[in-house]
């Protein structure tokens, strides 16, 4: 596959080059699991085991969070997948850091049920933090460090005040032109340049179409890399390959795809809290953090002056840790009594993307069938190749 394709997967889709490789690895023909039952019904979720070749660590999680726990794992140790597997060989124990994650997986599983109660406090970056080797000595600092806060709290300053969550949404509908003007807003076409892959510009469509359709098409030399969300499942595709989202990966979809998202996102979370936010920009922020029972947070930063939202972080949990997502909102125009970001970066561990908008027109006419995913490949008795 044209490495084109690889990058684009790897940066748009959110995909590391480990989830690539491990989806367009070598196949081998095998039997149906052990523990797979043939009376299973179609909406039953397959294992990791019944899905890939030669799993250990990672038994038992549904087959769907195998590549998001090695994204995982690569953000923490700052690797590819090379580190630790042979290339269109995943399945083979060749490598000893492969062997020792899988010890090291049972360590950290093992510390959390004894200490946590089986809450998953520590994972593979609390020790690497971006690094195949931790850090076992404390760090002598450049600088004297700061103790403003603590300094701060023994002298009994009051806590600061913020205002309440409510009002700081509130601020943020109407200062990008208010709930009526938005549900006015039908459909949305925006055309622009993707930066990415050290600097490489590519054009770039991105339609919207309401309530939660999106597709973001990125033109490529030898061909296009799609991301799409049908208002149910996600998918990506470049040409030959294509993947369908997971449960967690769908959680993340929706909300990039959610048109009305500035009104609809008090009703996704139970409730919220406000902090003091850092500056973006030369802007200072307020932080807003929706909290969900068994769901990540969602943290909003909206402007303290506009009350335009300028960055919002989303997690996408895995059996091993959260997998983090960063998108900063940039360049605010009016379009049709709108106010709309014309310039966004989305960045996660690893990679990062800015695109850059230059036309963008609503309430356009946009086919249902751009959203359709492609159709399922033909059923076939196969393992992939994976950890």
């Amino acid at each position: 596959m044209n490495a084109y394709y690889w990058k684009a997967w790897f940066s748009v889709g959110g995909m590391s080059l480990l989830t690539l490789l491990m989806i367009a690895g070598a196949r081998a023909q095998s039997t149906p699991a052990k523990g797979s039952s043939e009376g299973a019904t179609a909406t039953s979720p397959k294992l990791a085991e019944e899905e890939y070749k030669n799993i250990q660590a990672l038994k038992g999680i549904p087959a769907d969070q195998v590549i998001p726990s090695m994204q995982f794992i690569a953000a923490s140790l700052g690797v590819e997948c090379e580190y630790c597997h042979l290339a269109r060989a995943f399945e083979k124990d060749d490598k000893k850091p492969k062997l020792t994650a899988r010890k090291m997986i049972g360590m950290m599983m093992a510390i959390n049920k004894e200490n946590f109660e089986g809450h998953r406090e520590v994972t593979c970056y609390s020790c690497h933090r971006g690094s195949p080797d931790p850090v076992a000595t404390p760090m002598i600092a450049a600088e004297e460090p700061r103790r403003e806060a603590a300094e701060a709290a023994k002298a009994g300053e009051p806590k600061p005040v913020f205002p309440p969550a409510d009002q700081l949404l509130d601020k943020y509908v109407g200062a990008i032109g208010g709930a009526e003007a938005l549900q006015k807003v039908t459909s949305r076409v925006e055309k622009g340049i993707l930066t990415a892959f050290g600097g490489q510009h590519f054009p770039v469509d991105v339609y919207s179409k309401a309530p939660d359709k999106r597709l973001s098409v990125m033109h490529l030399p030898n061909g296009d890399s799609l991301t799409a969300f049908d208002g149910t499942q996600g998918w990506l595709s470049v040409p030959g390959r294509v993947h369908r989202m997971s449960t967690a990966e769908n959680a993340a979809a929706r909300i990039d795809a959610d048109l009305y998202f500035p009104l609809h996102v008090k009703t996704l979370y139970e409730r919220f809290r406000v902090n003091a936010g850092e500056k973006i920009d030369g802007h200072d922020t307020y932080l807003v953090v929706g909290l969900k029972e068994g769901q990540p947070p969602l943290l909003l930063y909206f402007d303290k002056e506009s009350g335009l939202l300028l960055r919002l972080v989303r997690y996408a949990e895995t059996p091993l840790g959260r997998n983090p997502t960063q998108i900063d909102y940039a360049d605010y125009r009016e379009a049709n009594g709108l106010k709309a970001p014309f310039r966004w970066t989305l960045s996660r561990p690893g990679n990062q993307f800015t695109i850059q908008v230059e036309q963008l027109q609503q309430n356009v006419p946009v086919d249902d069938a751009k959203f359709a995913p492609p159709p399922e490949p033909p059923p076939a008795a196969q393992k992939r190749a994976a950890p």
